[in-house]
């Protein structure tokens, strides 16, 4: 996803132009969405890195957990940009890139590798990823996950009788009475899994998904659900604000009202994952740099503290080790969340995000 993250990467802001580039051969050109330069540095080494993140809250726990300490280690000036994946792609094409590292979600990473603007990532130069244990969807060809963040739902603990402990709960609307709000396609993938569960089909046999089961899902629902939220913020703002008394929303949220005081708890169960990680623009100038920055971040020490400045997940399971109890209990990688959610296929939502967005949009305004 893209945009900022607890403001979370907007997958969708650039799908149009990512399919209008599979069209053409290779890296296919693009308009941007407009560029932020705004950018940070870490270290004074002669050496630079250009990294391309989201930024906000998301770039100063990176800078803060990553890019400072491995600055001072190695003396390479860590320099971060916010570009969107459209311009990088457009740069490609052009000969020019202007970063050497992305951070940005796998399913960018996964249409960059289909439009050829990715390097393929050597994965036997990454000493932190040998014996690791990371999980093999983490490691896909084009790039390398590092953290992990959730769609989870949330609800008012003073404005329902029982807790909804699955999807079919949310949907329940006789048992769970009150509004709801759910994600839309206009900011991020549509919640098809979410439906899909509600609808009885088992976690491991959600993929391929059954778009018609789906849609027919949300229309039962879609009565109770007071607004599709379209902005990372809103769902919050509606469950604080008691116009509903349940939603998903993205991990992290939830927590920022409970530390408000606000009578809020979610439920990992069923929660929907999603990886970032680096991914290398074909024709980078500083491979060498953006190698040891891949593996000094995913060092189990470097994946805790980075975990504990901001709520995602580490993908190197011995960083688990090093995290309190605290700290776990808001993370989708901890080891007893990591068995009541399910990761999304990337490959099928590459394959899929155009059609399934079009109808969504067409069920939306019928």
């Amino acid at each position: 996803m893209e945009g900022n993250r607890i403001g979370r990467r907007t997958v969708l802001r650039t799908a149009g132009a990512l399919a209008a580039a599979s069209a053409v051969t290779g890296c296919g050109s693009l308009m941007g969405n407009g560029e932020s330069r705004s950018s940070s540095s870490s270290g004074g080494g002669r050496k630079r890195l250009v990294v391309s993140n989201s930024g906000g809250a998301y770039n100063d726990a990176l800078t803060k957990g990553i890019y400072e300490p491995f600055a001072k280690e190695t003396g390479i000036t860590v320099t971060t940009v916010n570009y969107q994946s459209a311009q990088i792609i457009a740069q490609v094409r052009q000969g020019r890139p202007q970063v050497d590292l992305m951070d940005n979600s796998l399913l960018i990473f996964q249409k960059m590798a289909r439009l050829e603007c990715l390097e393929p990532v050597d994965h036997d130069r990454l000493k932190s990823v040998k014996g690791a244990g990371i999980a093999e969807h983490n490691l896909p060809e084009y790039a390398v996950g590092k953290n992990v963040w959730a769609s989870v739902m949330a609800y008012r603990t003073d404005s329902l009788k029982r807790v909804p402990k699955s999807w079919a709960d949310f949907w329940n609307t006789d048992a769970f009475s009150g509004a709801r709000s759910l994600q839309s396609a206009e900011v991020d993938l549509p919640e098809l899994e979410f439906a899909l569960l509600a609808d009885g089909v088992p976690l491991d046999k959600l993929y391929p998904l059954d778009v018609d089961r789906a849609f027919a899902s949300m229309s039962r629902i879609r009565g109770e659900v007071k607004k599709f939220w379209n902005t990372g913020a809103l769902p919050a703002v509606l469950l604080g604000r008691r116009e509903v008394v349940a939603t998903s929303l993205w991990g992290g949220r939830a927590d920022e009202l409970i530390k408000q005081g606000m009578p809020v708890a979610y439920q990992w169960n069923e929660a929907r994952r999603m990886t970032s990680g680096w991914g290398i623009p074909k024709g980078a100038g500083n491979t060498d740099a953006a190698y040891q920055l891949i593996d000094f971040s995913l060092r189990p020490e470097v994946q805790a503290a980075f975990a504990k400045l901001f709520p995602h997940g580490p993908v190197v399971p011995a960083a688990t080790k090093l995290l309190s109890e605290d700290v776990l209990a808001t993370l989708p990688t901890s080891p007893h969340n990591l068995k009541t959610g399910f990761d999304a296929d990337v490959a099928w939502w590459d394959k899929n995000q155009e059609a399934v967005t079009r109808r969504w949009q067409e069920w939306a305004d019928a």
